[in-house]
């Protein structure tokens, strides 16, 4: 099995057993003797082995190595590429989603803007003493209260959220 991982990763390298032999500062015969399963490298240089390699060591010592063919190769570069249309597809319609939602929070606090400013605020002359407008104007109060001290915050932000999420060139 390490005999047959050896002699496919060095293919798979495009290296001679002479070249990996100068990598590794070996003799060409060891190379080859580790390649014929007469001899084994030892952990110091199963891990120079790795290196050279780009393999991890449990990967020499593993099942057998196999060289990919082109197919495989195809197959799974369709697959990459499948799969990074969906993720554009999917970070594109997460865009237009927050896009659209910043126009809206922006026509919202445009349209109660609006609303607060054709009604002159009329809570301060509403008559708390009375049960029934007392709890709807406090209730208005508190309303435009929050309203007047968030709503420039969230415009401001909803103007950035669009610019940001426009699309892009």
């Amino acid at each position: 099995m390490l005999n047959e991982n050896i002699k496919e990763l060095r293919k798979a390298k495009g290296l001679s057993q002479q070249e990996l032999a100068v990598r590794l500062n070996v003799v060409r015969q060891t190379v080859s003797k580790w390649e014929q399963g007469l001899s084994v490298p030892d952990a110091q240089m199963l891990i120079s082995l790795s290196e050279v390699f780009e393999t991890p060591v449990s990967a020499l010592l593993g099942e057998t190595v196999t060289q990919q063919s082109p197919d495989d190769i195809k197959a799974i570069s369709e697959k990459l590429e499948t799969i990074n249309l969906q993720l554009a597809r999917r970070d594109d319609l997460r865009r237009k989603v927050l896009h659209y939602i910043f126009i809206a929070i922006l026509v919202a606090i445009v349209a109660v803007s609006a609303l607060l400013i054709s009604f002159h605020s009329p809570y301060l002359n509403w008559d708390f003493a009375d049960p029934e407008t007392a709890f709807m104007g406090t209730t208005f109060h508190i309303f435009e209260w929050a309203f007047v001290r968030v709503a420039p915050f969230l415009f401001i932000a909803a103007i950035f959220g669009i610019v940001l999420t426009g699309k892009r060139v």
